[in-house]
């Protein structure tokens, strides 16, 4: 691998947003240390935030595995011949396509109730989950279309020869559509996930634990302006931190399959 090849990725946009990735942590560091009583509130403060970017990590997480699941069925059945089973599930895409996600996480946090009766047996039904619903329902969405294009991104031929060697059609998309879509698909995906990371803050408005959340109890605790700027810089430099990595593996990925 060439010296050139090692320094491609740092070129132009991508060298900017390395820097950001650095100097945001930084300025966090350096603030903190510039005044010692700052620093050692935010310190005490460090694992209440850390509790809600973990809740964060799994509602986006949980919200795209049920979004995966969902779309990519029906993104298979935006295919199909009939219909009466075609025409519903695209007015699902196109409507929760365009739906605003907190609009969704409200919808879903005041339709489902706070507790379930299983078998006389009364179960939390608790904010996160509901969070986890009002996301995976766009993120269906997307996946959906994202599958679709994909399946029509394969060439007929392949069709064609994996009809030709005896496979029903829906073998044929199990064993020879299906994996060459993943590729295809990969990239569009991780942009999903990047977007449904960063919209589990909106969860802090129906009272869900995140680290929006946290950072506001934190700032509504101590009562210092400079803290209160400093919370919010942490909140920023944590979702930044998590989505830039999955941002730039999806320009390598792209440039990857391109050049492939």
């Amino acid at each position: 691998m060439t010296t050139a090849t090692l320094l491609e990725p740092l070129k132009g946009s991508d060298f900017l947003r390395t820097i950001g990735f650095v100097a945001l942590p930084l300025v966090v560091l350096v603030w903190s240390l510039a005044d010692l009583t700052l620093g050692r509130e935010l310190v005490e403060w460090v694992p209440y935030l850390a509790s809600g970017f973990a809740m964060n990590i799994v509602i986006s997480l949980s919200a795209m595995a049920l979004g995966t699941v969902v779309g990519t069925m029906f993104g298979i059945l935006e295919l199909v011949s009939y219909r009466l089973i075609r025409y519903p599930v695209v007015v699902y895409v196109q409507v929760f396509r365009n739906a605003p996600h907190l609009v969704l996480i409200f919808g879903t946090t005041y339709i489902f109730p706070f507790e379930i009766v299983i078998f006389g047996n009364y179960l939390a039904f608790p904010d996160w989950v509901k969070a986890v619903i009002g996301l995976a329902i766009p993120a269906s969405a997307y996946v959906a279309e994202i599958t679709r294009g994909a399946i029509l991104s394969v060439p007929t031929t392949q069709w064609e020869a994996a009809q030709g060697l005896g496979f029903s059609r829906v073998q044929a998309l199990r064993w020879v559509v299906l994996p060459q879509c993943l590729r295809r698909a990969l990239p569009p995906w991780m942009n999903v996930l990047a977007s449904i990371t960063m919209g589990t803050a909106l969860a802090s408005l129906v009272g869900v634990h995140e680290l929006l959340h946290a950072a506001t109890d934190a700032s509504t605790a101590v009562r210092r302006l400079d803290f209160t700027i400093i919370a919010y810089i942490v909140v920023m430099a944590a979702f930044f931190t998590l989505c830039y990595p999955i941002a730039n593996l999806t320009r390598r990925l792209e440039r990857r399959f391109n050049a492939a």
